[in-house]
């Protein structure tokens, strides 16, 4: 990137920038750990805590190429989006894991969950957590360059969805996708919150011991090992709000999964009726003060939320939900 670009992208309201990959660890088996750097991230910051905040990395194309920015201004999206797609590269969104160092040498820590390529199925469907992200990160290496979107200092970037308000107590719910983001938010949270905080993993090594949280929040880990997706958060999710197991398994039907699901006190995929304010409402009891942050694998968060909202009876304002991907349907960002 020319020294003139990143004075040219400097003037829009978030980072757009070529970073180079300083660091790559594998940290288990499901997950590759990516440390980005760049002298433009000097530039970024986020109005408070960084908690759950998405950021989008654009991947090379095939032949290895990223797209130019150069002279980047407001229509730069309508741009971009005008290149053909097998040229444009592939966008992808993420949660950042940390922020490290400062001035020119702020780094941006990302974890990308990988897997063994399968391909597309019968029906040519492709994996959401099998296209480019999986791809790349199985091959990177230091000094490889992307393209980053973030949070510009002084700007609203948006991409933080944890709001809480005056909760008393705290449930956060996600499976391997969620789990950056909910490292993220336990890292964050004062230390005299209260809760608890559930994450579905695909195997045993994917189980972390460096998560910080407050004493008062509980961390459960529930490897799936090769049984069904989201079976096991189900059942402890419900027993944990309820005091017993689900009698029955989670199923959701495929018409029932909002293919947009994205539900937060403020805003509905759906356009279901939302509240003007993120203030939790006092309630009734056992649900009183509590609020949820739900996210991950659409069907299984659907399926979560229909629980929590229809079932149980948590108001709106008490949750949010979010459907970061959906089994057998490739993503697009």
């Amino acid at each position: 990137m020319s020294t003139d670009q990143n004075e040219y992208v400097a003037t829009l309201p978030l980072l757009l920038t070529e970073v180079e990959v300083r660091r790559v660890d594998g940290v288990s088996p499901s997950f590759v750990r990516i440390e980005l750097g760049g002298s433009a991230l000097a530039e970024f910051g986020v109005d408070g805590p960084v908690h759950d905040q998405r950021i989008k990395v654009i991947f090379p194309n095939a032949a290895g190429n990223l797209p130019d920015f150069t002279g980047a201004d407001e229509s730069w999206w309508t741009s971009w989006m005008e290149i053909p797609e097998d040229e444009r590269g592939s966008m992808r969104t993420y949660t950042v894991r940390d922020v490290l160092g400062e001035g020119a040498d702020t780094r941006l820590v990302v974890d990308i969950v990988t897997h063994a390529h399968h391909g597309p199925d019968a029906d040519g469907h492709g994996d959401a957590l099998d296209g480019a992200g999986n791809a790349w990160a199985q091959q990177a290496a230091v000094g490889q360059r992307l393209v980053l979107m973030a949070p510009r200092r002084g700007h609203d970037f948006g991409g933080i969805e944890w709001a809480p308000g005056q909760a008393t107590r705290l449930l956060l719910v996600g499976d391997e996708t969620a789990l950056p983001a909910i490292r993220g938010i336990l890292r964050d949270l004062p230390a005299d919150a209260s809760g608890a905080a559930f994450v579905e993993v695909p195997v045993d090594g994917d189980v972390s011991s460096d998560v910080t949280m407050p004493n008062d929040v509980t961390l459960t880990w529930l490897p799936r090992n090769g049984a069904a997706r989201g079976e096991a958060l189900h059942a402890a999710v419900l027993a944990h709000l309820t005091g017993e197991a689900p009698t029955e398994a989670l199923t959701v039907a495929d018409d029932e999964i909002d293919p947009d699901l994205w539900e937060t006190p403020v805003y509905s995929s759906s356009g279901e009726a939302v509240a003007e304010a993120t203030a939790v409402p006092t309630g009734q009891a056992p649900y009183a003060g509590l609020y949820a942050w739900i996210a991950g694998e659409s069907r299984v968060v659907t399926g979560l939320r229909r629980k929590l909202v229809n079932d149980l009876g948590l108001d709106r304002k008490q949750v949010a939900f979010m459907g970061y991907w959906r089994e057998g349907v490739s993503m697009r960002s």
